[in-house]
C-alpha cells in the first residue's frame, strides 16, 4: 500500500468516527436471528444430560441424582445445539444480551422434587 493511499485512509477514519457502537453505553441492534443468551425452563427439565452432550463448548453440566443445571456463561458460545436437542423444550435463547463480564459466570439452577405418586394409585 501506498504511503498516499494509507494517509487518506487514515484521515477517512478519523473523520468518520468510530466503526463500531459504544456497547453496553449504546445498547446494540436486535435483528430476528440475535442470539443474546441461553435460558431454561427448569421447571420442565428432567435432567436427562442431552442438552449437556451436545454442548461443543462444555459449558453445562447437569446433575440428575441432585436435579441441577449449571451454565458457564463465558463459555458458552450461544450456538443453539442444546435447544434443539432438548426433549423437553424447555431450553430457549432470548435475544437480550447479558451484561458484560470480565470473568465466569454461572447460571446454577435447581429444579422441584419429582411427584412421587403413593402406592397403588395410578
Amino acid at each position: 500500500m501506498k504511503v498516499g493511499v494509507m494517509a487518506l485512509t487514515v484521515l477517512k477514519n478519523l473523520v468518520k468516527g468510530p466503526a463500531t457502537i459504544r456497547y453496553p453505553y449504546q445498547p446494540a441492534k436486535v435483528t430476528p436471528v440475535t442470539r443474546g443468551h441461553l435460558v431454561i425452563n427448569i421447571d420442565d427439565c428432567i435432567f436427562c444430560g442431552l442438552c449437556r452432550m451436545h454442548c461443543p463448548a462444555d459449558a453445562i453440566e447437569v446433575s440428575k441424582p441432585d436435579r441441577t443445571w449449571r451454565l458457564n456463561q463465558f463459555q458458552c458460545v450461544i450456538c443453539g445445539c442444546c435447544v434443539s436437542y432438548c426433549p423437553k423444550d424447555c431450553l430457549s435463547i432470548e435475544q437480550t444480551y447479558l451484561p458484560p463480564s470480565t470473568s465466569a459466570t454461572y447460571l446454577t439452577l435447581t429444579g422441584p422434587e419429582p411427584d412421587r405418586k403413593e402406592e397403588g394409585q395410578e
